[in-house]
Protein backbone atom coordinates (compact mmCIF):
# COMPACT_ATOMS: atom_id res chain seq x y z
CA UNK A 1 0.00 0.00 0.00
CA UNK A 2 0.80 3.67 -0.77
CA UNK A 3 2.62 5.49 2.01
CA UNK A 4 2.30 9.36 0.46
CA UNK A 5 5.04 11.28 1.22
CA UNK A 6 5.70 15.10 0.31
CA UNK A 7 6.96 15.39 -3.33
CA UNK A 8 9.76 15.31 -4.52
CA UNK A 9 10.97 12.29 -2.71
CA UNK A 10 14.22 10.87 -3.68
CA UNK A 11 14.15 7.22 -1.96
CA UNK A 12 17.45 5.91 -2.92
CA UNK A 13 19.21 9.52 -1.94
CA UNK A 14 17.14 9.27 1.41
CA UNK A 15 18.10 5.92 2.76
CA UNK A 16 21.88 5.99 1.26
CA UNK A 17 22.61 6.47 5.11
CA UNK A 18 21.59 2.61 5.52
CA UNK A 19 24.32 1.69 2.52
CA UNK A 20 26.57 3.75 1.88
CA UNK A 21 29.12 2.87 5.21
CA UNK A 22 28.63 -0.80 4.89
CA UNK A 23 25.21 -3.37 5.46
CA UNK A 24 22.82 -2.30 7.95
CA UNK A 25 21.03 -5.88 9.12
CA UNK A 26 18.56 -4.09 10.68
CA UNK A 27 17.98 -1.39 7.89
CA UNK A 28 18.64 -4.18 4.81
CA UNK A 29 18.79 -2.90 1.50
CA UNK A 30 17.76 -5.43 -0.76
CA UNK A 31 17.47 -5.33 -4.83
CA UNK A 32 16.20 -1.64 -4.54
CA UNK A 33 13.87 -1.67 -1.76
CA UNK A 34 14.72 -1.31 2.39
CA UNK A 35 13.39 -3.90 4.54
CA UNK A 36 12.77 -3.61 8.78
CA UNK A 37 11.23 -5.88 11.09
CA UNK A 38 8.33 -3.76 12.56
CA UNK A 39 6.43 -5.74 15.20
CA UNK A 40 7.63 -9.06 13.64
CA UNK A 41 7.46 -8.29 10.27
CA UNK A 42 9.62 -7.87 7.75
CA UNK A 43 8.79 -4.92 5.94
CA UNK A 44 9.69 -3.87 2.50
CA UNK A 45 9.89 -0.56 1.80
CA UNK A 46 9.95 1.07 -2.23
CA UNK A 47 9.47 3.72 -4.22
CA UNK A 48 6.30 4.44 -5.76
CA UNK A 49 4.49 7.37 -7.41
CA UNK A 50 3.27 9.44 -4.73
CA UNK A 51 5.57 7.99 -1.97
CA UNK A 52 6.86 4.63 -0.91
CA UNK A 53 5.27 1.36 -1.32
CA UNK A 54 4.80 -0.81 1.75
CA UNK A 55 4.44 -4.27 2.11
CA UNK A 56 3.20 -5.49 4.86
CA UNK A 57 0.54 -2.87 5.74
CA UNK A 58 -0.84 -1.44 8.97
CA UNK A 59 -1.29 1.25 10.92
CA UNK A 60 1.35 0.83 13.32
CA UNK A 61 3.27 -0.40 10.69
CA UNK A 62 2.94 2.87 8.24
CA UNK A 63 3.55 5.01 11.63
CA UNK A 64 6.96 3.45 12.11
CA UNK A 65 8.18 4.00 8.34
CA UNK A 66 6.95 7.39 8.14
CA UNK A 67 8.79 8.17 11.05
CA UNK A 68 12.18 6.30 9.77
CA UNK A 69 11.84 8.39 6.25
CA UNK A 70 11.68 11.44 7.91
CA UNK A 71 8.16 12.71 7.71
CA UNK A 72 7.98 14.60 10.95
CA UNK A 73 10.75 17.14 9.00
CA UNK A 74 9.17 20.27 7.32
CA UNK A 75 11.24 20.36 4.33
CA UNK A 76 9.15 22.82 2.48
CA UNK A 77 9.59 25.08 5.06
CA UNK A 78 13.41 24.65 5.10
CA UNK A 79 13.70 25.20 1.49
CA UNK A 80 12.39 28.62 1.69
CA UNK A 81 14.28 29.58 4.09
CA UNK A 82 17.32 28.15 2.89
CA UNK A 83 16.77 30.33 -0.28
CA UNK A 84 18.49 33.08 1.35
CA UNK A 85 21.93 31.21 2.04
CA UNK A 86 23.78 30.83 -0.84
CA UNK A 87 25.39 27.32 0.16
CA UNK A 88 21.65 25.79 1.53
CA UNK A 89 20.12 27.30 -1.36
CA UNK A 90 22.84 25.04 -3.68
CA UNK A 91 22.45 22.35 -1.82
CA UNK A 92 18.59 22.13 -1.67
CA UNK A 93 18.69 22.53 -5.34
CA UNK A 94 21.92 19.64 -5.94
CA UNK A 95 19.72 17.17 -3.10
CA UNK A 96 16.04 17.40 -4.39
CA UNK A 97 13.87 15.16 -2.60
CA UNK A 98 16.76 14.42 -0.05
CA UNK A 99 14.81 13.73 3.03
CA UNK A 100 16.87 12.48 6.38
CA UNK A 101 15.59 9.40 7.83
CA UNK A 102 15.49 9.08 11.42
CA UNK A 103 15.45 6.33 14.34
CA UNK A 104 12.32 5.43 14.98
CA UNK A 105 13.54 4.11 18.14
CA UNK A 106 15.30 5.37 21.06
CA UNK A 107 17.44 2.55 22.19
CA UNK A 108 18.37 1.79 18.93
CA UNK A 109 18.82 5.63 18.40
CA UNK A 110 21.14 5.76 21.31
CA UNK A 111 22.98 2.39 20.85
CA UNK A 112 23.77 3.06 16.98
CA UNK A 113 25.46 6.24 18.41
CA UNK A 114 27.43 4.74 20.87
CA UNK A 115 28.95 2.36 18.29
CA UNK A 116 30.03 5.21 16.10
CA UNK A 117 31.87 6.98 18.96
CA UNK A 118 35.30 7.46 17.69
CA UNK A 119 35.17 5.40 15.37
CA UNK A 120 34.81 5.13 11.83
CA UNK A 121 31.28 4.81 10.53
CA UNK A 122 32.24 1.80 8.50
CA UNK A 123 33.90 0.10 11.21
CA UNK A 124 30.98 0.85 13.34
CA UNK A 125 28.22 -0.25 10.95
CA UNK A 126 30.47 -3.88 10.96
CA UNK A 127 29.75 -3.92 14.17
CA UNK A 128 26.83 -3.06 14.99
CA UNK A 129 25.33 -5.43 12.27
CA UNK A 130 27.63 -8.43 14.20
CA UNK A 131 25.53 -6.92 16.98
CA UNK A 132 22.20 -7.06 15.70
CA UNK A 133 22.76 -10.87 13.98
CA UNK A 134 24.24 -11.89 17.23
CA UNK A 135 21.63 -10.57 19.53
CA UNK A 136 18.28 -9.89 16.82
CA UNK A 137 15.49 -12.06 16.15
CA UNK A 138 15.74 -12.70 12.08
CA UNK A 139 13.01 -11.99 9.97
CA UNK A 140 12.71 -13.32 6.00
CA UNK A 141 15.68 -10.25 5.15
CA UNK A 142 16.35 -7.95 7.57
CA UNK A 143 16.90 -8.67 11.51
CA UNK A 144 15.01 -7.21 14.26
CA UNK A 145 17.35 -4.85 16.29
CA UNK A 146 18.49 -6.16 19.42
CA UNK A 147 15.72 -5.00 22.39
CA UNK A 148 16.96 -3.58 25.28
CA UNK A 149 15.82 -6.26 27.56
CA UNK A 150 18.04 -8.83 25.60
CA UNK A 151 20.87 -6.71 25.91
CA UNK A 152 20.21 -5.79 29.89
CA UNK A 153 20.33 -9.82 29.76
CA UNK A 154 23.58 -10.28 28.03
CA UNK A 155 27.62 -10.24 29.49
CA UNK A 156 30.45 -6.87 28.23
CA UNK A 157 31.97 -10.41 27.35
CA UNK A 158 29.26 -11.40 24.84
CA UNK A 159 29.78 -7.88 23.27
CA UNK A 160 33.36 -7.51 23.24
CA UNK A 161 32.92 -10.83 21.23
CA UNK A 162 31.06 -9.37 18.21
CA UNK A 163 33.29 -6.15 18.07
CA UNK A 164 32.44 -3.91 21.19
CA UNK A 165 35.58 -2.29 22.74
CA UNK A 166 35.52 -3.48 27.03
CA UNK A 167 34.27 0.15 27.64
CA UNK A 168 31.17 1.02 24.44
CA UNK A 169 30.15 -2.86 25.78
CA UNK A 170 30.08 -1.34 29.39
CA UNK A 171 28.22 1.60 28.29
CA UNK A 172 25.76 -0.55 25.81
CA UNK A 173 24.88 -2.51 28.84
CA UNK A 174 24.69 0.08 31.44
CA UNK A 175 22.19 1.59 29.27
CA UNK A 176 20.11 -1.59 28.77
CA UNK A 177 20.01 -1.40 32.69
CA UNK A 178 19.48 2.14 33.67
CA UNK A 179 16.39 3.45 35.09
CA UNK A 180 15.80 5.84 32.34
CA UNK A 181 12.22 5.73 30.55
CA UNK A 182 13.90 6.19 27.04
CA UNK A 183 10.21 6.37 25.48
CA UNK A 184 9.42 9.61 28.01
CA UNK A 185 12.39 11.63 26.69
CA UNK A 186 9.87 12.70 23.50
CA UNK A 187 7.97 14.60 25.99
CA UNK A 188 10.75 16.86 27.26
CA UNK A 189 12.54 20.51 25.80
CA UNK A 190 16.18 19.70 23.88
CA UNK A 191 17.89 20.82 27.30
CA UNK A 192 16.40 18.24 29.77
CA UNK A 193 16.68 15.54 27.22
CA UNK A 194 20.63 16.31 27.20
CA UNK A 195 20.57 16.86 30.82
CA UNK A 196 19.04 13.10 31.54
CA UNK A 197 21.55 11.34 28.66
CA UNK A 198 24.35 12.55 29.84
CA UNK A 199 23.86 11.61 33.04
CA UNK A 200 24.44 7.89 31.83
CA UNK A 201 28.22 6.82 31.71
CA UNK A 202 28.90 6.94 28.22
CA UNK A 203 26.23 9.71 27.01
CA UNK A 204 28.12 12.53 26.24
CA UNK A 205 26.93 15.33 23.97
CA UNK A 206 27.84 14.17 20.99
CA UNK A 207 25.33 11.38 21.59
CA UNK A 208 22.96 13.56 23.25
CA UNK A 209 22.72 16.20 19.90
CA UNK A 210 22.63 13.04 17.86
CA UNK A 211 19.33 11.80 19.91
CA UNK A 212 18.14 15.17 19.32
CA UNK A 213 19.13 15.37 15.48
CA UNK A 214 17.94 11.62 14.03
CA UNK A 215 15.47 10.29 16.89
CA UNK A 216 13.33 13.03 17.79
CA UNK A 217 13.68 15.14 14.77
CA UNK A 218 14.06 18.12 16.81
CA UNK A 219 14.82 21.71 14.61
CA UNK A 220 17.30 23.41 16.64
CA UNK A 221 19.72 20.04 17.08
CA UNK A 222 22.61 21.00 15.99
CA UNK A 223 25.79 18.08 16.81
CA UNK A 224 28.52 21.01 17.04
CA UNK A 225 31.06 18.29 18.24
CA UNK A 226 30.86 15.79 15.29
CA UNK A 227 33.83 15.75 13.62
CA UNK A 228 32.18 15.70 10.46
CA UNK A 229 30.10 17.75 10.53
CA UNK A 230 32.75 20.82 11.51
CA UNK A 231 34.56 19.76 8.11
CA UNK A 232 31.62 20.18 6.14
CA UNK A 233 30.91 23.34 7.40
CA UNK A 234 34.02 24.65 6.45
CA UNK A 235 34.68 23.08 3.75
CA UNK A 236 31.15 25.08 2.16
CA UNK A 237 31.35 27.70 4.57
CA UNK A 238 35.52 28.53 4.93
CA UNK A 239 37.39 28.44 8.21
CA UNK A 240 34.76 28.51 10.95
CA UNK A 241 36.64 28.63 14.55
CA UNK A 242 33.80 28.03 16.88
CA UNK A 243 31.17 25.48 15.12
CA UNK A 244 28.79 25.50 17.79
CA UNK A 245 28.42 29.55 17.62
CA UNK A 246 27.83 29.19 13.79
CA UNK A 247 25.39 26.98 14.66
CA UNK A 248 22.86 29.67 15.32
CA UNK A 249 23.52 30.99 11.77
CA UNK A 250 21.30 28.26 11.04
CA UNK A 251 18.56 28.76 13.20
CA UNK A 252 15.69 27.78 13.13
CA UNK A 253 16.80 24.74 10.98
CA UNK A 254 19.68 23.71 12.48
CA UNK A 255 19.08 20.14 12.28
CA UNK A 256 17.99 20.24 8.57
CA UNK A 257 21.21 22.32 8.04
CA UNK A 258 23.52 20.05 9.18
CA UNK A 259 21.87 16.84 7.35
CA UNK A 260 21.98 19.06 4.32
CA UNK A 261 25.51 19.98 4.53
CA UNK A 262 27.16 16.33 5.62
CA UNK A 263 25.09 14.83 2.66
CA UNK A 264 26.30 17.60 0.43
CA UNK A 265 30.00 17.47 1.56
CA UNK A 266 29.28 13.80 0.30
CA UNK A 267 27.56 14.09 -2.58
CA UNK A 268 27.80 17.67 -3.96
CA UNK A 269 30.41 19.35 -2.33
CA UNK A 270 32.08 22.51 -3.19
CA UNK A 271 33.83 23.12 -6.51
Amino acid sequence: MLLALPQPHDFVLSTARFRVFGVDRANLWREGGLHRVVGGADVRIEAAPGGVDVTPWSEAIAVEIGVLLGLPFDLAAFTEWAAADPVLARLTMALPGFRPPLSPDPWEALVTSITAQQVSLQSASAIRSRMIDRFGEPAAHAVAFPTRARIAASTEAELVAVGFSGRKAEYVIGLARADLDLAALGGLPDDEVKAALVAIRGLGDWTADWFLARHLARPHAWPAGDLALAKAVRAFYGEIPDVRAFGERMHPFQNLAAHHLLTGQRVAPPA
